[in-house]
């Protein structure tokens, strides 16, 4: 099996995710039953939402983040998973809760081994 990291995007507004008290409430229980079913199958090693402030540190120094790519779409959590195939991950991903958004998005990339000695 393989190890994949899943990256969920959605739209921003200028200082926080753009979702209702009401979105997060409605979305709460899918998303629980989405990575509830990657964790009974034992395929899942991690996953988080996280906060929307960040800092960017590159060569031209540091900023306050998130980075938004210039669209405004940013990363607003992450799943870790194992999987016997990338289809079986994209199988997954096409009923993530992030896609009920417009701009809604998840990235699948595989992870690559790197052992730390």
């Amino acid at each position: 099996m393989k190890e994949y990291l899943l990256l969920f995007r959605n739209i921003s507004g200028d200082n926080s995710y753009i979702l209702t008290p009401q979105d997060m409430a409605e979305d709460m229980p899918a998303w629980q039953g989405w990575i509830g079913n990657i964790a009974m199958q034992g395929k899942l090693v991690a996953t988080q939402p996280i906060e929307y402030q960040g800092i960017i540190v590159n060569n031209d120094g540091i900023l306050e983040g998130p980075d938004k790519g210039g669209n405004n779409v940013l990363v607003a959590g992450f799943l870790i998973c194992k999987a016997d195939s990338p289809a079986e991950v994209q199988a997954w991903s096409k009923t993530c809760p992030i896609l009920k958004y417009k701009h809604g998005s998840v990235e699948i990339r595989p992870v690559i081994p790197f052992p730390i000695r």
